[in-house]
């Protein structure tokens, strides 16, 4: 498995996994415009990736497993530098490839991204409470729970509770 910066040489594989995905994803998070499944849509989500990665504001990448297939997302979003160097982690695996270990894989290789070549220092997720194994996912990537926050988010009319994350780039070691 890899991590692979989105480019325009996958939007036709990079739509047919959100259109294969859809209404799985849109059963936990909220939906994205209508307008984004479409091949001009992803081409523009794409474009869009590429200049927060030159902006420094954020770093998309596809999970591909080992017969170069995408398998699910994983970003770092809303990048603060001055005084923070932190972002916040989002990921979402297919409906046929959850609990085959991508996400683990996928955390565990951005946040060797994160704190080597994007130099950040802190990374924040979070879930909602009954997302049992993304909940996992993160405590096994070594994230700690530092907040609740109830009635978060709302989904089809519904408000739900959420779990706030942290993980910190390792510490230096002084050098002796």
């Amino acid at each position: 498995m890899k991590l692979v910066a989105p480019s325009h040489e996958h939007i036709d594989a990079l739509l047919a996994f959100e259109l294969e995905n859809r209404a799985f994803f849109e059963a936990t998070i909220n939906a994205r415009p209508a307008s984004y499944y479409a091949r001009e849509g992803v081409s523009l989500a794409v474009a869009q990736a590429m200049a927060d990665v030159y902006a420094d504001i954020g770093y998309q990448y596809l999970v591909i497993d080992d017969a170069d297939r995408i398998v699910g997302r994983i970003n770092l979003s809303n990048i603060k530098r001055a005084h923070f160097h932190s972002a916040v982690l989002g990921y979402r695996i297919g409906q046929a490839h959850c609990g085959k270990g991508f996400a683990g894989e996928a955390v565990r290789q951005l946040l060797a991204l994160a704190f080597g070549k994007h130099r950040l220092q802190r990374i924040e997720a979070d879930c909602r409470v009954d997302n049992l194994a993304s909940k996992r996912v993160l405590e096994r990537n070594g994230f700690n729970q530092f907040g609740h926050s109830r009635r978060s988010f709302e989904l089809g009319g519904v408000w739900y509770d959420r779990l706030h994350f942290e993980c910190h780039a390792p510490a230096a070691q002084p050098q002796v």
